[in-house]
């Protein structure tokens, strides 16, 4: 069986993220999708939340599809989920300029792990979580952007943190 890896911090999912997991999960014939913290980020929402959030949105999807939380190196992660491939999407020369580092650094790490990756649908190019984030902040629309109910999750918390005061 060939296992393939897509990591991410999926705060929030967006529909580059669906894309690439809709397709990440026709080259395997099982695609874990592994939630993550990143400590160089401030989290909108609980890894919890995140993995319930990208287990709904995957539910419908064709192959098996699971999604777990890790907080290792992927290396490693890869490894103790049985990985062969990991699944990286791509959005711009500066994605490919980091992926290309973090590609070769994971090579080293474990050289029998094969990092293939997918460019993003040319209409969701230019998503990204945190624009996504800072749109909803500042009020404006993030429904082309995300899955419906995200969108309406992002909103929820856009307002409570409103009415915190920060």
């Amino acid at each position: 069986m060939r296992i393939g890896v897509y990591p991410g911090t999926f705060d929030p999912l967006t529909l580059g993220h669906m894309d690439i997991i809709r397709r990440g999960a026709k080259l395997v014939d099982r695609l874990v999708i592994g939630v993550t913290t990143n400590p160089s980020k401030s989290p909108m929402f609980s890894v919890a939340e995140r993995v319930a959030t990208v287990e709904r949105e995957a539910a419908g999807l064709p192959g098996d599809v699971r999604v777990v939380t890790f907080d290792s190196l992927l290396m490693d992660f890869a490894e103790r989920e049985g990985a062969a491939v990991i699944v990286r999407g791509l959005r711009a020369v500066a994605d490919f300029e980091y992926e290309y580092q973090m590609a070769g650094m994971n090579q080293q790490l474990n050289a029998r792990v094969e990092t293939v990756f997918l460019m993003a649908d040319v209409s969701l190019q230019p998503i990204a979580s945190r624009l996504v984030k800072e749109i909803a902040l500042y009020g404006g629309a993030i429904d082309k952007f995300v899955p419906a109910a995200v969108a309406a999750e992002v909103v929820a918390r856009v307002a409570v943190v409103g009415r915190k005061g920060g």
